[in-house]
């Protein structure tokens, strides 16, 4: 591995010393991260179930327009709208702003085609 604080006993120490509750999902192999396209991190995707049952996308972008170093506070706005809109049952905007923070770290010789 070639971020070992990205690996699974770091992960497991995080979640514990922040005192998560949910779900952490590590893509090992990076294949759901592939499928998503996703770019950066954090790079937030948001599903919901259809009537039908399958799961759509509804949501890809930032949490907010805070950045590191930056003098925009941390508020989660713009992910929590697009929350409330799908528990509501409603259209979520289309006015979605890509996620900007650091590049994914691809397993050598495992970057996404969409790259190169």
């Amino acid at each position: 591995m070639t971020h070992p604080q990205d690996g699974p006993e770091n992960l497991a120490l995080q979640a514990k010393q922040g005192g998560w509750s949910f779900p952490y999902l590590l893509d090992i192999d990076q294949s759901l991260a592939k499928s998503l396209k996703a770019a950066c991190t954090p790079d937030f995707f948001l599903f919901a179930r259809e009537k039908d049952g399958k799961q759509t996308l509804r949501y890809r972008g930032q949490l907010d327009d805070s950045r590191p170093g930056g003098n925009v506070p941390l508020t989660g706005v713009d992910l929590r709208a697009a929350l409330d809109a799908v528990l509501d049952g409603k259209v979520v905007s289309s006015n979605q702003k890509p996620s900007i923070g650091c590049n994914i770290k691809w397993h050598p010789g495992q970057e996404p085609s969409w790259f190169g």
